[in-house]
């Protein structure tokens, strides 16, 4: 068995397409119209479609999981993240671990969880 995908449930397709790509320089691979998938796997699914399918509401900021990100300049990440999206709602400042890694956590514009750390 192989996973395949990361399916992340948005609001608006398009501003979450432009969201990623502007945060994690993820591009489109294919726009099926309320689906899209981006490199490094990561699908994107507009949130009608999906309640649709499912018949079951979506819960945003459920802290169930989340998207791990890895960035070598790390204070330039969120730098650039707070000037394009200055409305970014973080759950732990950018911080330091006591073995000199540095990490991140804020949500998306859908309530997503996202971390992003400084390599090991």
């Amino acid at each position: 068995m192989k996973l395949k995908n990361i399916l992340l449930v948005v609001k608006d397709i398009q501003k979450a397409k432009q969201y990623y790509r502007d945060v994690f320089g993820l591009e489109v691979i294919l726009d099926q119209g309320q689906t899209i998938i981006l490199t490094e796997g990561l699908v994107l699914q507009e949130e009608a479609y999906w309640k649709e399918f499912l018949q079951k509401e979506v819960v945003s900021k459920h802290h169930s999981c989340e998207l791990y990100f890895e960035e070598v300049q790390i204070n330039e990440f969120v730098q650039k993240l707070t000037e394009l999206y200055s409305e970014t709602e973080f759950v732990t400042p950018l911080m330091e671990l006591e073995w000199g890694q540095k990490l991140v956590r804020f949500y998306d514009l859908d309530g997503n969880l996202m971390e992003v750390r400084t390599p090991m």
